[in-house]
């Protein structure tokens, strides 16, 4: 998963409406060449449009994102995600998600959660909400004591294609999650061919970064 993720540096932060649009925006996605997508479990399509992603395009990278309680971890998991996100960091659900085979990336802000990760074998971690929490200046703060352990930060919250390559420059980061490639109103108006293009844009200025 973390060689995957490297490969691309951007992870889209995917909140559907309609199960309907599961499908037309993964290959909106692949056209734009990426093959990476976290889908939040902050609506009633999410599990759905997950087993249909699944099934129909299992060679994109697939997350469920905002993953709060157990029940929504395995949820997740039958539906076909091979990874799961969290805002925050819940040993319980990380153990959760160790015991049936979900690997999984909490949440993180502080020293304390990342220490607290890494003593629960997590070493690819969220740090949101990252401009909030101090953004490019924050993770250079937790590199120093922290870079040494192999721990990646994927920054989420904030970030867009302004600063993108802010953060992507920092060595501790593996990636960043942002969701203005796959905005809820482009996916709900249907402009496919408009998050292709944004997408393209974004794979680039990542690579350029």
């Amino acid at each position: 998963m973390i060689d995957r993720i490297l490969a691309k540096r951007i992870v889209p932060v995917v909140v559907l409406d309609h199960v309907e649009s599961a499908e037309p925006l993964a290959e909106a996605l692949l056209a734009g060449g990426l093959d990476i997508m976290e889908i939040t479990f902050r609506t009633a399509a999410a599990e759905e449009s997950i087993q249909r992603i699944a099934k129909r395009f299992p060679e994109i990278l697939l997350g469920a994102g905002t993953l709060l309680e157990k029940e929504q971890v395995q949820r997740a998991k039958d539906a076909g995600a091979v990874f799961g996100l969290a805002p925050g960091l819940n040993p319980e659900i990380v153990a959760y998600a160790s015991k049936i085979g979900l690997q999984f990336s909490p949440g993180v802000m502080t020293p304390s959660d990342v220490e607290l990760a890494l003593s629960l074998g997590c070493r690819l971690l969220k740090f949101f909400p990252a401009e909030v929490a101090g953004g490019v200046n924050m993770l250079k703060a937790l590199a120093g004591p922290y870079g040494h352990t192999g721990v990646k930060f994927v920054p989420t919250g904030g970030v867009s294609s302004t600063n993108l390559a802010a953060y992507l420059k920092l060595p501790v980061v593996a990636a960043i999650g942002g969701s203005w490639m796959v905005d809820k109103q482009l996916v709900n108006d249907k402009k496919w061919t408009e998050i292709t293009r944004i997408t393209r844009d974004a794979l680039s200025a990542a690579a350029d970064a």
